[in-house]
């Protein structure tokens, strides 16, 4: 009975499981970014400037 009542206190894995729904919520908020992006043109022109703006630097 001491064993089995070890194995319900003992909270190891606490820190894995709190990891994995953090990267959950981050992989959450990534995809609705990609997603409102993804139907914009914000990501487009976003590389557009960035290469207009390499290609003047350069000459």
């Amino acid at each position: 009975m001491r064993h089995l009542l070890e194995v319900i206190a003992d909270d190891t894995a606490q820190a894995t499981a709190e990891y994995a729904l953090v990267i959950l919520g981050a992989a959450a908020v990534a995809g609705a970014l990609i997603a409102w992006a993804g139907g914009t043109d914000v990501i487009k022109s976003f590389f557009n400037k960035i290469f207009h703006q390499l290609m003047s630097a350069l000459g």
